[in-house]
């Protein structure tokens, strides 16, 4: 039994700052756009603080992300003490790379949910409640930039919540690099008319699929002056190419939190999030 204590002024509405106040961590090393991407959409009602995680010789080894699986209920306290209402933790790979199983991640969320008075959601999870509540059991994923292992590690994870994968494979699988170093070269972020062609490719292989996936958090240069965007910011315009929901490891964690949060976009995005407005 945990003797954590929220700080109870934090029960009080106007000792906060926000009437809902969201926390994000991300992995070491990387500047991360969610909860920047979070509050774009975000009515304003709602703020949002970042807090990275700190391994300083990070070097995004999957084992690097089991040892330091204890930094996420670090990341959990610390919010739960600033008076945050729902944490977020982004970065895909996390749950598989723990060694804990689809229901292992769910119970530790839980656990440190109820520990320190504060919702927690891990973009990995928070992708297959989504596809859960969507009812979508067929599936084919875009693991855009992750290497082989990230994104077989993602596979595995999506199989044992018992989802149909059709078809999987990286931006170098796709034809579109010639070796896996030349898109680890480009740091996550590719050119705008990446995101469109890659999505045609694999709706190509995977035609009977319910639903198109995107892994982890790719940046293609399809904004304003060619200004990096997240998928949550090309859902509407991939799913009108495709037909079909296009679900993201960053869309999905946005959904979660949004449903904790009781709220709603106040945007204009695609199927996951738009059905928080129903």
């Amino acid at each position: 039994m945990s003797d954590y204590q929220k700080p109870p002024h934090w029960a009080h509405q106007k000792n906060k700052l926000f009437p809902h106040q969201v926390g994000f961590t991300c992995p070491p090393h990387d500047y991360d756009a969610a909860p920047t991407d979070f509050l774009r959409m975000a009515p304003q009602t709602v703020g949002v603080h970042g807090r990275m995680l700190h391994v300083p010789d990070y070097k995004h080894e999957l084992d690097q992300r089991k040892q330091n699986f204890g930094l996420l209920e670090e990341f959990v306290e610390c919010m739960a003490n600033n008076g945050v209402d729902v944490c977020g933790q982004v970065g895909s790979n996390w749950v598989h790379a723990s060694g804990l199983g689809v229901e292992g991640i769910r119970q530790h969320c839980e656990m440190l949910s109820d520990k320190y008075d504060t919702p927690f959601h891990m973009a990995g999870y928070a992708l297959v409640e989504a596809l859960r509540d969507q009812n979508i059991e067929k599936v084919a994923l875009n693991a855009a930039y992750h290497w082989p292992t990230w994104w077989q590690g993602t596979v595995g994870f999506l199989k044992e919540a018992g989802f149909d994968v059709l078809w999987a494979g990286n931006f170098h699988d796709q034809g579109w690099f010639n070796t896996q170093e030349e898109v680890n070269d480009c740091i996550w972020c590719f050119d705008g008319d990446l995101a469109r062609k890659s999505f045609e490719y694999v709706a190509e292989q995977a035609p009977n699929a319910d639903a198109y996936l995107i892994n982890g958090m790719c940046n293609f240069r399809s904004g304003p002056n060619g200004q990096a965007q997240r998928p949550v910011h090309l859902e509407r315009e991939i799913e009108a190419l495709t037909g079909k929901p296009m679900i993201s490891h960053d869309n999905a964690l946005h959904w979660r939190i949004f449903k904790t949060l009781g709220l709603a976009p106040v945007t204009e995005q695609g199927s996951l999030l738009s059905s928080l407005k129903g």
